[in-house]
């Protein structure tokens, strides 16, 4: 229970979380011609949208061996459980589109 009070752990989740977003709205916005909005409900409805979060995911992994680097180890084991959470979700909706 000591772990969820440490600071960095939330902090590793926290960004785990907003670089994973970042990503998600990069892949979009290059590789789409019309809105982010839309490409994602587009995406969502032939589901793709599981295979578009596991690649922008990926972007926390040179963040992760960072955090390993600076000795932020509470930091790194927010961001394994968040990619842990990232592999449910992804999980979910790839049995959701069955």
């Amino acid at each position: 229970m000591g772990l969820i009070k440490d600071k960095y752990f939330l902090w590793g989740i926290f960004t785990g979380l907003l670089w994973t977003i970042f990503g998600v709205i990069i892949i979009v916005f290059f590789l789409s011609e019309s809105s982010i909005e839309t490409s994602l409900v587009t995406i969502y409805q032939q589901n793709k949208l599981s295979g578009l979060i596991s690649i922008a995911s990926l972007i926390n992994l040179p963040v992760f061996f960072l955090a390993l680097k600076k000795n932020k180890i509470s930091f790194a084991k927010g961001l394994v459980t968040l990619s842990i959470a990232m592999v449910l979700v992804i999980t979910y909706l790839k049995i959701n589109a069955s």
